[in-house]
C-alpha cells in the first residue's frame, strides 16, 4: 500500500508527516500540546565516540555528545520522553570491566524515562542485570518475558504510563526469543511468551482501560527478516492499539520511519536508529486538546560534533 494512499484510508483521522512540515493552517486552527520522543537502541556500551581513525563511524556516538544533544532539545521543547529499545550492554571494555554500571549510571544522568531488555543485557547473568538495574533511575519495561521465578521478578514492569501536559502516554516493551541467542545459564528460568499476543493485550489495557492518548512499544525483536521470525514490521501489521514501535536488535539505520497498516488498517509508525549511539531518534507529536487527532514529524539525528 503506497504511503499517501494508506494515510488517506487510515481510520484514525491522524495526520502523519515524515521529514516534512504539515499545512500551517492546520496548526493555527487547533490548540496543540507538543510531545518530543527521543530514543536510542543497541548502544552496546559505546561510552566514548568511535576513534578518529578514518573509519566510517569515526567521531560518531559517545555519551557526552548524546547528552549534550538531548539537553539542547530539552532546552527547546517543554515535553520530552527519552526511551531505549535494549542491548545497553556488551561491545566495549567498559562492559568487560564494569559489567554495565557505567552504562546505567550514564543513562540515569541523562534522565532516560524507560528502557526495554535486549538479549545482550543478559550477558552478565541475571544477578548482574538485577544489580545494575537497582542503580538505575528509570524502569525496565517488558511484557513478554516471565521473570516470576528469577531474581528479576520485581525489577521489570509490563508497562508504565507517563503524563506530559495533560497527555497520557503508555509505554510497554517486548523482547526477542532468547533460546539459541543467550546461554540458558544466563537467563535461568526466564520464560519467553508470545510478543504479539502480550503486547496487544497490554496495549488494549493502556488505550481502552487506562485511557492513554498514545501507546508506544519498545521492541527488541528486530526490524525486518526474510524468514518467518516475528519482526517489527510483522508485529505492527498484527497489532492493535499501538501507535509507535521503537525498535532494536538488527542495528537498522532508518533516516525516517516506516508506516505499517495494523490489523484494523490504522497507522503504526516503526522506527529504529542503528546502533552504538550513532543516531538519536526524534519524533515530534502534536496532540489536539480534544485528543482526537495527532500530527507526527520525524527527524533522526546523527550524534556528532555540534
Amino acid at each position: 500500500m503506497k504511503r499517501r494512499h494508506f494515510l488517506q484510508r487510515s481510520s484514525t483521522g491522524a495526520l502523519v508527516v515524515l521529514s516534512g512540515k504539515a499545512d500551517q493552517s492546520w496548526f493555527d486552527s487547533h490548540e496543540l500540546v507538543n510531545l518530543t520522543i527521543l530514543h536510542t537502541n543497541d548502544m552496546h556500551s559505546r561510552i566514548e565516540p568511535f576513534p578518529m581513525d578514518g573509519s566510517r563511524n569515526e567521531g560518531l556516538g559517545g555519551v557526552a555528545k548524546r547528552s549534550s544533544l538531548i539537553q539542547r532539545i530539552r532546552n527547546q521543547e517543554p515535553n520530552v520522553l527519552l526511551l531505549d529499545a535494549g542491548d545497553i550492554f556488551q561491545g566495549t571494555p567498559y562492559f568487560n570491566f564494569f559489567e554495565g554500571e557505567v552504562e546505567i549510571k550514564a543513562m540515569s544522568m541523562m534522565k532516560y524515562d524507560a528502557a526495554t531488555i535486549g538479549n545482550h543485557d543478559f550477558d552478565g547473568g541475571m544477578d548482574n542485570l538485577k544489580s545494575q538495574m537497582s542503580k538505575a533511575s528509570f524502569p525496565m519495561i517488558n511484557c513478554n518475558y516471565d521473570f516470576s521465578h528469577t531474581v528479576m521478578h520485581d525489577q521489570v514492569l509490563p508497562y508504565k504510563v507517563f503524563h506530559k501536559a495533560g497527555i497520557k502516554i503508555g509505554v510497554t516493551g517486548v523482547g526477542i526469543k532468547l533460546e539459541s541467542l543467550v546461554p540458558k545459564n544466563l537467563t535461568r528460568e526466564t520464560q519467553y511468551l508470545d510478543p504479539v499476543a502480550h503486547a496487544v493485550k497490554t496495549a488494549s489495557l493502556l488505550k481502552n482501560e487506562l485511557n492513554c492518548d498514545y501507546v508506544i512499544c519498545l521492541s527488541h525483536l528486530g526490524y525486518k527478516y526474510k524468514e518467518e521470525y516475528i519482526d517489527d514490521i510483522k508485529f505492527a501489521s498484527r497489532s492493535t492499539n499501538i501507535d509507535l514501535i521503537i525498535g532494536g536488535h538488527t542495528h537498522t539505520f532508518l533516516r525516517e520511519p516506516e508506516i505499517v497498516a495494523n490489523a484494523n488498517n490504522e497507522a503504526v509508525i516503526v522506527n529504529q536508529v542503528g546502533w552504538a549511539g550513532i543516531m538519536l531518534g526524534r519524533l515530534d507529536i502534536q496532540f489536539e486538546r480534544s485528543r482526537k487527532n495527532s500530527c507526527v514529524s520525524c527527524k533522526n539525528l546523527f550524534v556528532k560534533n555540534l
